[in-house]
């Protein structure tokens, strides 16, 4: 083969790789990005008597049933910092003069340890407008309770919405 014959050769093959890669490219950049799929922040469980139930296991949703600003956020936030998983925060679409926690079961454990942390809150029947338990904090709520309750043990078989990624 001789030198001119070799040298069309190798660039119509360096050519062809050239466009080969072109196309893979332009199809790789065109691509639309991946749904990212979304993580439920938890998952009911249940729970049998005698289990314990922590506070990194609960996810707590506050609304504001008062008409200061911000309320609902900072009760939020509080939680967060006793370890509690941090649901949905808004406004409740009706005021409470008390600290109300909406649940049909107020034996629940999930419920019964977020209860602990409030000063005077009633468990009353409501609509589940968060996920989790919810917590309705009314014109009267000053702050949580100084004694951080850790756990409770479930009194009956029981089922809460276990956060996601808690053992």
């Amino acid at each position: 083969m001789s030198a001119g014959l070799r040298t069309a050769v190798t660039l119509g093959v360096l050519t062809l790789l050239v466009l080969v890669a072109a196309v893979w490219g332009w199809s790789a950049l065109t691509e639309p990005f991946p749904e990212d799929e979304p993580v439920a922040i938890c998952e009911d469980t249940t729970v049998s008597a005698g289990s314990e139930v922590r506070r990194d296991q609960v996810v707590v949703s506050v609304f504001n049933g008062s008409k200061r600003s911000g309320l609902a956020g900072a009760t939020s936030a509080q939680l967060a910092e006793r370890g509690f998983v941090t649901g949905d925060v808004g406004d409740s679409p009706t005021p409470a003069a008390t600290t109300q926690i909406w649940a049909d079961d107020p034996t629940n454990p999930a419920v019964a340890l977020v209860q602990q942390q409030f000063k005077k809150a009633k468990v009353v029947p409501g609509e589940a407008i968060g996920v989790g338990v919810v917590v309705v904090v009314g014109e009267k709520f000053k702050t949580l309770k100084k004694k951080q309750v850790e756990s409770v043990l479930a009194e009956a078989d029981a089922t809460f919405c276990k956060a996601t990624g808690s053992e």
